[in-house]
C-alpha cells in the first residue's frame, strides 16, 4: 500500500492550487494524507484524491507565528509517525523553504522527501528541484505544484484546473435567478479595494439590474454590512463548502487576491480580479475560468509581498473606480455567456 503525505502548510488559495498536483499523486497512491495550516485544512478537505487532513501550525509560514517549542515539533512527528507515509512531497510556493519541514519529517522517519529548493538541502530531500533551473519561477502556482509532483514521480492524470467537491445546494441561502457575488475582504490589507469602493460597486451593480450578493467571513461582518447596504448580505453566515455554493451559482465574483478567488475558479466562476501587485498576478491570478484582472500592475509595492500597503493611498487599487469594475463584471458576464452559446 502507496500511502503519501502531501504538505501545504499556508492559506485557503494555496491549497486550492495544488489540487492538479494533488490529483496527480492520488492516482499514484493507494492513500493520501494532506498537512496542512490551521487556515487551508477546511480546503482541503473539498479536494479531491484527499482521503485524510491533517494540521500543524508551521512556525515559518503562519503568521502571526507561533513558538517554535519542543512540543510543537514532538506534535507533528507523533503526527508523521502515525501516517507512516511511503512518500512526502512538500508544496511551496517561491518564497517559502521546504527544509525545515524536510528535516522534521526526516526525523519522524519519512523514507522519500521531495521538495524544490533554492538552498543546498543535503540529505533532506531525495528529489530536490532548483527554481530557476529545472523550472520557471515565473509561472501559474497551480503549474508550479504540478511540476513538484512530477518530479515526485507523479504524472498529470488530467488538466490543470482547480476543482473542489462536496458543493452543497445553497439554494435557501442565494436568491432565485442570476446574482453576482462581491466580496470586499482579503487575508491582508494590502489586497483590499477600499470599502467605499465596494459600497459604491455594489450601488451600481443594483442600479444597473444586477442582484449582487455579498459574502465575507465572520470577521468581515461589519465591512459586508457597510458594503451591502440593500444588498443580500451573508457576512460570516458561509462555511467554505457554503461559501463554494454561493460562487457556484454567481454569473460573476469581484473579489481581490484571496481565498475566494480560487475558490470561485474551482467552481467555474468567471471572476473580476481586484488584484494587488505585492504579489505577481502571473503566478497568483485565478487560474482556469474567464478572468478580468484590475489594478495597477506596475505600482510601486509590485513584488514587495507586503501585508500592509506601504504607499500612501494605496494607489495601485484604490485608482480603479467602480464604475470601471462594474464595465468589466458585465462585460466578463457577456463574454463568457456568448461562449457557452
Amino acid at each position: 500500500m502507496m500511502r503519501t503525505l502531501v504538505a501545504r502548510l499556508d492559506s485557503v488559495g494555496d491549497v486550492l492550487l495544488s489540487g492538479a498536483a494533488v490529483r496527480a499523486i492520488a492516482a499514484g497512491s493507494d492513500e493520501v494524507w494532506m498537512l496542512c495550516g490551521p487556515q487551508g485544512a477546511p480546503a482541503a478537505e473539498m479536494l479531491p484524491g484527499v482521503d485524510h487532513v491533517v494540521t500543524w501550525s508551521a512556525p515559518w509560514i503562519v503568521a502571526p507565528a507561533p513558538d517554535f517549542t519542543r512540543e510543537s515539533a514532538r506534535e507533528l512527528l507523533s503526527i508523521v509517525e502515525r501516517i507512516s507515509p511511503d512518500a512526502a512531497v512538500i508544496l511551496t510556493s517561491f518564497h517559502q523553504s521546504p527544509l525545515p519541514l524536510a528535516a522534521l519529517l526526516r526525523l519522524a522517519g519519512v523514507p522519500r522527501i521531495t521538495g524544490t529548493s533554492i538552498d543546498y538541502a543535503g540529505s533532506l530531500l531525495d528529489v530536490r528541484l532548483k527554481p530557476g533551473e529545472d523550472f520557471p519561477e515565473d509561472q501559474p502556482e497551480a503549474h508550479r505544484a504540478l511540476r513538484i509532483a512530477e518530479a515526485a514521480g507523479f504524472a498529470p492524470v488530467d488538466s490543470d484546473h482547480l476543482a473542489v467537491t462536496g458543493v452543497p445546494d445553497v439554494s435557501g441561502m442565494v436568491p432565485e435567478g442570476r446574482y453576482t457575488v462581491v466580496h470586499p475582504g482579503a487575508t491582508v490589507p494590502a489586497r483590499e479595494w477600499p470599502a467605499s469602493h465596494h459600497e459604491s460597486l455594489v450601488a451600481e451593480l443594483t442600479a444597473r439590474g444586477r442582484t449582487v450578493v455579498v459574502t465575507g467571513t465572520p470577521s468581515e461582518t461589519a465591512l459586508t454590512a457597510r458594503v451591502a447596504g440593500s444588498a443580500i448580505d451573508l457576512g460570516g453566515r458561509t462555511s467554505l463548502r457554503e461559501l463554494a455554493g454561493v460562487l457556484a451559482g454567481a454569473d460573476a465574483v469581484v473579489v481581490g487576491n484571496t481565498g475566494p478567488a480560487h475558490l470561485a475558479a474551482a467552481v467555474g466562476t468567471p471572476v473580476v480580479s481586484l488584484f494587488s501587485p505585492v504579489v505577481s498576478a502571473e503566478r497568483w491570478a485565478p487560474w482556469g475560468v474567464p478572468t478580468v484582472i484590475l489594478g495597477d500592475q506596475d505600482a510601486a509595492c509590485r513584488g514587495s509581498r507586503a501585508r500592509e500597503c506601504p504607499i500612501a493611498g494605496h494607489p495601485c487599487l484604490s485608482v480603479v473606480q467602480p464604475s470601471e469594475v462594474a464595465d468589466a463584471c458585465e462585460r466578463l458576464i457577456v463574454e463568457t455567456e456568448g461562449a457557452l452559446l
